[in-house]
């Protein structure tokens, strides 16, 4: 578990100065005024909002002035993204735009959906920012190592990959066959699966296709090094020299093994993200600072927050342990005070994301028993 840092044991990464902070909150209050304004206008917001604005004790256009200012709205329930119709979702001031859909979960039930229009593109070019050319660069061919179908990874590696000037090669992976498979106890089934998944991106890297750069999970890419050792070679020699990755299989003792005992000299960048968040970055993952892992959310288009368990409208001290609220900004979506399944400890600003982040992120622990990892 992290901890605050004492005044004998300062930080090792740039702590953002109180100008950042103030800087970045400022420009956090000004979005959510001008997002609220958005979706609850009459020319301009989705059917969804303006309907439930009826219900409201208070008027959104008028009472929102702030960030904190939207702790009037009730708790978001998950439930709300289940089943259709999606375009109730839609706002009329984006009416004419093309419509994807991408689910999240979905195990059991009918999965929650979130519409996008140019929200994953967007997500994944301000991340492209944040890598380093040494070890992504332009112009070099990814492989995307991780769920396919309609998830909102499968298009928005491939567009980061574009973006970027490259081309992506994908396999298929269905992690609801995955975690169906760990739920009835077919271990040899499962691992079956997880070799026909690996067996595929060894084809399109021994291809001759040039691929530098690669999205995957921690579990599948301990797979593919171990896979690649088999055959008498390493990630490193298989082309690849920056690996962008994501889930919550990222520990510190993980990363250390990862970097010591799998990549031969790839680099990688852990990732945090969701279909309603976007991408979180990390700050550099480092030894002097413990192999900490700390993600910072997309500000001001998403915000991050650690919360107290039991009153999710009290943000945690630095260092302490809470669960994730995510609050999602933008001209598409607007989701207020949704709580994770997740929870972390609370991390102080970073010089280059003057906002709060956070660390150790896991399972929510009243959910733990419940939740399936399945490919992550």
């Amino acid at each position: 578990m992290a901890t605050a840092p004492s005044a004998e044991q300062q930080p090792v990464f740039d702590v953002a100065s109180p100008e950042q902070v103030a800087a970045a909150r400022a420009a956090l209050d000004a979005h959510t005024v001008e997002t609220v304004a958005w979706h609850f206008h009459e020319s301009t917001g989705c059917p969804f909002w303006l309907e439930y604005a009826t219900s409201l004790p208070f008027n959104p256009l008028t009472d929102v002035r702030c960030f904190d200012d939207l702790k009037k709205f009730p708790p978001f329930e998950d439930e709300w993204l289940r089943g259709g119709p999606i375009r109730r979702w839609v706002p009329k001031g984006l009416a004419d735009q093309p419509v994807y859909v991408f689910e999240t979960g979905g195990t059991t039930g009918i999965p929650k959906s979130r519409y996008n229009s140019r929200d994953f593109r967007t997500d994944y070019e301000m991340f492209s920012e944040t890598l380093p050319e040494e070890f992504f660069p332009k112009g070099a061919n990814w492989l995307m190592l991780g769920p396919s179908g309609p998830r909102r990874l499968r298009l928005s590696i491939e567009h980061l990959a574009q973006y970027r000037g490259g081309i992506c090669f994908c396999v298929d992976l269905d992690p609801r066959w995955v975690i169906k498979l760990i739920q009835k106890g077919w271990m040899e089934h499962l691992e079956a699966y997880k070799q026909h998944c690996i067996d595929q991106a060894i084809t399109v890297l021994e291809a001759g296709h040039e691929i530098r750069c690669m999205f995957t999970t921690p579990k599948l890419l301990e797979a593919l090094a171990l896979a690649l050792e088999k055959k008498g070679t390493t990630i490193r020699e298989a082309g690849i020299t920056g690996i962008f990755s994501g889930g919550t299989e990222f520990t510190p003792q993980w990363t250390r093994f990862a970097v010591e005992e799998l990549l031969d000299g790839a680099y990688l960048t852990p990732t945090y993200g969701n279909t309603l968040m976007g991408l979180a970055a990390s700050r550099p993952v480092v030894p002097a600072d413990g192999y900490t892992i700390a993600y910072y959310a997309p500000q001001p288009r998403a915000v991050i927050e650690v919360v107290d368990f039991d009153d999710p409208d009290t943000v945690v001290p630095y260092g302490e342990t809470g669960r994730v609220r995510l609050t999602t900004l933008t001209k598409e979506t607007f989701i207020p005070g949704f709580l994770e399944r997740d929870e972390g400890e609370r991390e102080r600003p970073f010089a280059a994301y003057p906002w709060d982040g956070i660390s150790g992120v896991r399972p929510f622990r009243k959910l733990a028993a419940a939740t399936t990892v399945g490919v992550y």
